[in-house]
């Protein structure tokens, strides 16, 4: 039998449960336990004074026998020695009394629980201080009626309930937490499990707790607004559609349209037979009110993140970047977030945050030279290579524009105020920006001008394929710019002299040393060994800190270059030009001139004043213009001229035009013998054959290249060098011997 059905048996046999209670344990619990260390009988105490609350039943008989009191004691006594294994089943003895008192009439089991649920609950507070609670003396049986009601008890929380809750949340328990009470007496296996379980619970609060104070604040906040990651699958047109529609516009036909960011943005190029007008009108993602709302919210809250977030500009993509920040913050919003619109809030947010806003789509296009913002509240015109000056749907308002010209000043390295309000600055793609703020300059109020440039540098290939060079003129330009012949580029705008400048520029010899000097980066070469330079505005008032193009070039002439680029000539670095001619130095640029006689007009005439016998050191001179023919606008390289002599009888400059352009066959005519060309035959001893089989291996190459669409930049960079260093294996692989 079991200590505890032993006290259950003691219990019930025993009248008088009350004052037994009273004799055993006394008013002081301490006391009696002090008596019974020496020995002595408590229940002395309690029969030398009547207890007010002991009658009929209750109270015990004075004359109890001796040997009743010895065996009170022995019960006491080994009660005393089993109190803390009695305290371990204080859970028992509490789901016992849950149950409440069992009826007369029931088994002796639920007798046992009654008894015990009644001794329980009669005193609350021992049952705290001990742990356990002491039995009756035999000698008293059950009360007549419990004290205390159990089914009114307020039901009591242990510590390890309490652990539970904190630790154990529902959500994460896999099944219902057993507690102690609910583990019966008999099943010791679970029993030692609950135990664990406790103990486990307690063991993980304490580490949390020791987690939470090595966090810092920051780490705190995010843990506190840290949410489960929104899973939103990704964007697939055929599956959910397409964001970007357009279904006509009144009162235009659609003649063209094409993808510039595909599935983003498109072109539809319109036209309204009426007004004889063509529109380009720009095709985005059409937003709801609630997702335009929502795109400003995202934005918001955006740029603060990104003013606190450290980002490498070198190692980071900025898209990536982006599109991480704004999953991030989605999380915090408990709307139903689609894949489409997400992909249009992340499309525009890219759009405007690191690309060109709303001219985006024109940066995009290849099919643009030119961009045009005239002022606020006015469309957005462009130059297109096919349909020419035409308007588009793109309009800024007075604000907008300022800030969108600030932007690009900065991302442009320039500064722009009402103080200094124009500026010409080198975009982040390499093409360039005129700006122009408020009104104080430009009446209709912040202007720009785009003057686009490719990501791929123009080549000789390309120029020979849009007609603008034929293969015999390149040929001969290759040849002449090899032996280190000097060239200026002359022509209005927009003709094509920097382009044309950069394009050959392929042909100087791969390792030798270039200087270029710009006032606004252009120029992009294959070459290791160059050093491109540009100009510097004044950080004062007074100029103080400039360097123009002047400085650049006496700079550059102690570097001991071979070729010097300079993006175009206009003042006084003119004169510095000439003279590096004149001591040997190859030089390439450009100057604003329709025909020769204009150009050494204005080299001769101040501001740029160059003595006429400097101007015969020049070698080259090629006139460009943008002209029509066969109905068409296009840059055609109107001649090539070569430089002579000075009569020494009229003091004019004498030229020979090598190539001439006929505009009614689009052709190029060679019409003289050269100059340059004699001058290389004598310089490298070669003989007229020798000059005219150089000359047809270098068209022969250049014709195969755009023949066979070789459009690669490096690739036909490579060919050229290679011809140079190892014309045979080059004319081998080509199989033009």
């Amino acid at each position: 039998m079991s200590d505890g059905e032993t006290m259950d048996d003691t219990q019930s046999s025993t009248p008088g449960k009350e004052h037994s209670k009273n004799r055993v344990q006394g008013d002081d619990p301490e006391l009696s336990d002090h008596k019974l260390s020496k020995g002595e009988d408590p229940s002395l105490e309690v029969n030398g004074e009547k207890d007010d609350g002991m009658q009929g039943d209750e109270l015990v008989d004075n004359e109890t026998s001796e040997d009743e009191t010895s065996s009170i004691l022995e019960e006491i006594s080994k009660i005393k020695e089993e109190e803390e294994k009695f305290e371990k089943d204080f859970a028992h003895i509490l789901e016992k009394a849950e149950k409440g008192p069992a009826d007369d009439e029931t088994s002796e089991e639920n007798e046992d629980d009654s008894s015990e649920s009644d001794t329980e609950e009669e005193d609350t507070e021992e049952e705290e201080e001990i742990g356990i609670l002491l039995p009756r003396s035999p000698n008293f049986g059950p009360p007549k009626k419990p004290l205390i009601d159990i089914e009114d008890k307020e039901e009591e929380v242990t510590p390890e309930e309490e652990i539970e809750k904190t630790i154990l949340p529902d959500e994460e328990k896999e099944g219902p937490i057993l507690t102690e009470e609910e583990v019966p007496v008999t099943d010791e296996e679970e029993k030692e499990l609950l135990s664990d379980t406790i103990e486990e619970a307690e063991a993980e609060k304490v580490e949390l707790e020791e987690k939470e104070e090595k966090l810092g604040p920051i780490e705190k906040i995010k843990q506190l607004f840290k949410h489960k990651e929104m899973v939103i699958e990704p964007y697939d047109p055929e599956e959910h559609g397409p964001i970007t529609e357009f279904n006509g516009l009144e009162g235009y036909e659609e003649i063209e349209r094409y993808w510039v960011n595909e599935p983003y943005a498109f072109i539809v190029i319109l036209y309204n037979e009426d007004k004889n007008n063509h529109l380009y009108y720009i095709v985005e993602p059409e937003l709801t009110d609630f997702e335009n709302t929502f795109l400003h919210e995202i934005k918001d809250r955006l740029r603060d993140v990104l003013l606190v977030e450290e980002i490498d500009e070198e190692e980071d993509d900025k898209e990536a970047v982006l599109e991480s920040k704004i999953r991030s913050i989605i999380q915090d919003y408990t709307i139903e977030i689609t894949p489409p619109m997400l992909e249009k809030i992340s499309y525009y947010i890219k759009r405007d945050f690191v690309r060109f806003g709303k001219i985006d789509a024109l940066m995009m296009d290849d099919s643009i030279e030119d961009v045009s913002g005239n002022g606020h509240d006015v469309a957005i015109f462009l130059y297109h290579r096919v349909h020419q000056n035409i308007a588009t749907n793109v309009i800024y308002h007075e604000d907008e524009l300022n800030s969108f010209i600030i932007q690009m000043a900065q991302r442009s390295g320039k500064h722009i105020s009402v103080a200094e309000p124009m500026v010409d600055a080198t975009m982040p793609d390499g093409s360039r920006i005129q700006m122009t703020l408020g009104t104080s300059v430009t009446a209709h109020g912040s202007t720009f001008t785009i003057r686009k440039f490719s990501d791929t540098p123009i080549t000789p290939v390309d120029l020979i394929r849009w007609g603008t060079f034929s293969s015999e003129s390149m040929a001969y330009l290759w040849l002449c710019i090899e032996n280190n012949k000097s060239l200026i580029y002359a022509g209005g705008t927009a003709s094509g002299k920097t382009s044309s400048l950069n394009a050959v520029s392929l042909f100087i010899p791969e390792k030798a040393k270039v200087i270029s000097l710009e006032d606004t980066r252009e120029l992009k070469l294959p070459h290791p060994n160059w050093i491109p330079s540009i100009t510097r505005d004044s950080f004062t008032a007074d100029e103080r800190g400039a360097v123009d193009m002047y400085d650049l070039l006496k700079a550059a002439l102690r570097q001991r270059p071979e070729f010097l680029l300079v993006g175009e000539v206009r003042g006084k670095e003119a004169l510095t030009l000439f003279q590096a001619m004149s001591t040997g130095h190859t030089t390439f640029s450009t100057m604003h001139a329709d025909s020769v006689a204009s150009a050494i007009h204005r080299l001769e005439n101040p501001p740029i004043s160059v003595p006429r016998t400097m101007i015969q050191a020049l070698d080259i001179m090629s006139i460009q213009s943008q002209t029509y023919t066969k109905g068409k606008r296009v840059r055609r390289n109107i001649k090539l001229v070569e430089i002579i002599d000075i009569d020494p009888n009229t003091r004019n400059i004498r030229t020979n035009d090598i190539f001439v352009w006929d505009s009614e066959s689009d052709m190029f005519i060679r019409t003289g013998e050269s100059k340059a060309l004699f001058d290389i035959k004598m310089r490298r001893g070669w003989g007229q054959g020798r000059v005219d089989q150089e000359l047809y291996y270098r068209q022969k190459i250049l014709e195969h290249m755009v023949n066979n669409n070789i459009n690669d930049f490096q690739e036909i960079s490579d060919i050229i060098n290679a011809y140079q260093s190892t014309p045979e294996k080059v004319l081998r692989k080509l199989k033009l011997e």
